[in-house]
């Protein structure tokens, strides 16, 4: 039907497309799929002379800024709740936030080379990082494990579902976790703890240009605190838990003037909100 409007499975279809487009060779493309186009831009600008439903403009606008680019990515995401809780006091976060915030994470997966997290996110979910709930490749998983104190029973050494490198120090000594698992030793500071901006530039020399810093509230603080992260996901929920593990953790400023003041723009996600909050100009 001529009055139908393009939807999120149309959107998702082009965002794909444009994951997969040379953006050094053509800063201009259109992608297109029988009657219908999107004409797209190097930086994410697009125009469709079709009708869109809402959510499908949203998803467009969301993630075409993270794939139609030339130079390399690192976005981080963080489910909190309305008070900044990513997690009771206890650790259980399963689940602050609603479906349709699980599955925008699956996406942010599938648009990028790399997911990292660290050892506790790995320790205290045992995730899968993968794209289960969306089309799409699975990325490499990385984790940051300074000490080497990774459970050898999690999921995400064995299923097989991705590569996964294990970063660890020189102190972690020398146990290997699993086949198909590659360990890679980084130096740590006198703390004992990677510099964000050493794993990039690692990563990057791996062929991994896109990273999302998945988790959790520490890791995606140290990136943040180094000024290595080009975008932020805050997808909060309706939800108050009064207490418990906070997300966001910075060193205290003396005055508002301090304040990081990013550009941001928020979108409906279900019940939850996204805030994407634009950290460095690409």
């Amino acid at each position: 039907m001529s009055g139908t409007k393009l939807g999120l499975d149309w959107g998702w279809r082009c965002i794909l497309q444009a994951r997969e487009h040379d953006w050094s060779l053509h800063p201009v493309t259109r992608f297109r799929e029988g009657d219908h186009s999107l004409e797209v831009r190097v930086g994410g600008d697009w125009r469709c002379e079709h009708a869109l439903a809402a959510e499908a403009v949203d998803l467009l606008s969301l993630f075409l800024p993270l794939v139609a680019r030339t130079g390399p990515l690192a976005i981080a995401q963080l489910g909190q709740s309305l008070d900044g809780r990513i997690a009771t006091e206890s650790g259980a976060s399963h689940y602050i936030n609603g479906l349709e915030a699980r599955t925008h994470l699956h996406r942010l997966r599938a648009v990028v080379d790399a997911v990292l997290v660290g050892v506790d996110t790995v320790n205290d979910d045992d995730p899968q990082l993968t794209v289960r709930h969306v089309a799409g490749r699975n990325p490499v998983r990385v984790v940051l494990d300074p000490r080497g104190r990774v459970r050898r029973g999690s999921q995400l050494l064995h299923d097989g579902a991705a590569l996964t490198v294990h970063v660890v120090s020189g102190a972690a000594g020398g146990d290997d976790l699993a086949p198909g698992v590659e360990r890679v030793v980084l130096p740590v500071s006198a703390e004992g703890r990677f510099d964000p901006g050493a794993v990039l530039g690692w990563l990057q020399t791996q062929g991994l240009r896109s990273v999302l810093v998945e988790g959790g509230g520490r890791t995606v603080s140290a990136f943040m605190h180094a000024r290595g992260l080009d975008r932020l996901h805050l997808l909060v929920a309706p939800l108050l838990i009064g207490s418990g593990r906070p997300g966001l953790q910075l060193p205290p400023v003396l005055t508002l003037d301090e304040a990081l003041r990013p550009r941001c723009h928020s979108y409906r996600c279900g019940e939850d909100t996204i805030f994407d909050l634009e950290l460095r100009r690409s």
